[in-house]
């Protein structure tokens, strides 16, 4: 990719940011455009000033939802809230930010002629009844739910780049993203891998919601970046899953988060959620198969370097 002009909607967020330096570091001149509603600044630490005068990376505040004119040849478009806490405080928000924004992206990229790559979600396939799920699965979603906004809005961007491609050739591609974890999140983020690590770092109860049995796949933010790298590189338009097939339970994710911190940790149990997904775990053949893709971190030591990370922002200023 080296040479070339890249926009990162979202790219102040935190897999925006860790691709943004990847991209940076391979030699390519990077726009990392976010509105910073989750997006800071802070994400890129000790390399911002690096990155300001290196004359190749450029900050612009904007809002996906507003149309933007911009130069480029090609678009990493990951812009939207991706926690319920984040997308579920605004949904209308929400969904613009999926709609209208993949829209003014796609339009950006049709004018240029860039290829673009949007981030979609495994949350495109809700609560699945196949297990695990693979792209062909049309998903089993809520249509009118709490999580509808982040989940059917990722769908409708989804339906928005196969349009464009079918009908302006455009050069697209489809990530469907699993959860990811690492260095980079919000404290206040509220997905499970952060809520889990602060409380313990905070010595509080381990918040497990339901009876602890529900799964997740745990990819550590390096490898998506990897994937995201290999399917821009690709000649593939279908949707691709990206993440780590390892499944987890929510009770193995405290141990884990036990042994990594070497100390016991108290639970209490809450409800579960609405429309919150039993199980999830990607099917990569098509990732392993079309880009070669396979994730290098495994779960513990992911966790150590999660668990590093946060130790320093709890104990940073506030």
């Amino acid at each position: 990719m080296a040479k070339h002009t890249i926009l990162v909607t979202g790219g102040a967020g935190f897999i925006g940011s860790h691709l943004c330096l990847r991209l940076f570091d391979e030699g390519c001149h990077v726009i990392c455009l976010d509105n910073y509603f989750t997006g800071r600044r802070e994400n890129f630490g000790d390399r911002y000033q690096e990155l300001i005068l290196s004359g190749h990376f450029e900050f612009v505040r904007h809002d996906v939802i507003d149309p933007i004119v911009l130069e480029i040849d090609r678009i990493f478009h990951l812009a939207c809230p991706a926690s319920p806490v984040h997308y579920q405080y605004n949904p209308v928000k929400t969904i613009k930010t999926n709609v209208l924004g993949t829209y003014h992206m796609l339009g950006l990229a049709k004018r240029v002629k860039a290829r673009i790559l949007l981030a979609s979600t495994s949350e495109v396939y809700g609560d699945p009844q196949v297990h695990p799920q693979p792209e062909t699965y049309w998903g089993h979603v809520n249509p009118i739910g709490v999580r509808s906004c982040y989940d059917e809005g990722k769908r409708v961007a989804e339906t928005l780049m196969m349009d464009y491609h079918r009908q302006h050739n455009l050069a697209v591609r489809i990530a469907r993203i699993f959860n990811t974890y690492g260095p980079n999140m919000a404290v206040n983020d509220g997905r499970v891998m952060s809520n889990f690590i602060c409380q313990a770092l905070r010595d509080e109860a381990i918040t497990v919601y339901g009876n602890g049995e529900q799964t997740r796949s745990f990819c550590y933010v390096s490898d998506l970046v990897d994937g995201l790298m290999r399917l821009m590189d690709s000649d593939t338009t279908e949707p691709v899953n990206l993440g780590n097939d390892r499944e987890v339970s929510m009770l193995d994710l405290v141990k884990g988060i036990e042994t990594t911190l070497g100390r016991p940790l108290k639970t209490v149990p809450r409800p579960l959620p609405p429309d919150d997904p039993a199980r999830r775990r990607p099917d990569l053949t098509r990732a392993r198969t079309l880009l070669g893709y396979e994730p290098q971190v495994p779960l513990e030591e992911g966790l150590r370097r999660t668990v590093s990370y946060f130790q320093q922002v709890l104990s940073g200023p506030r």
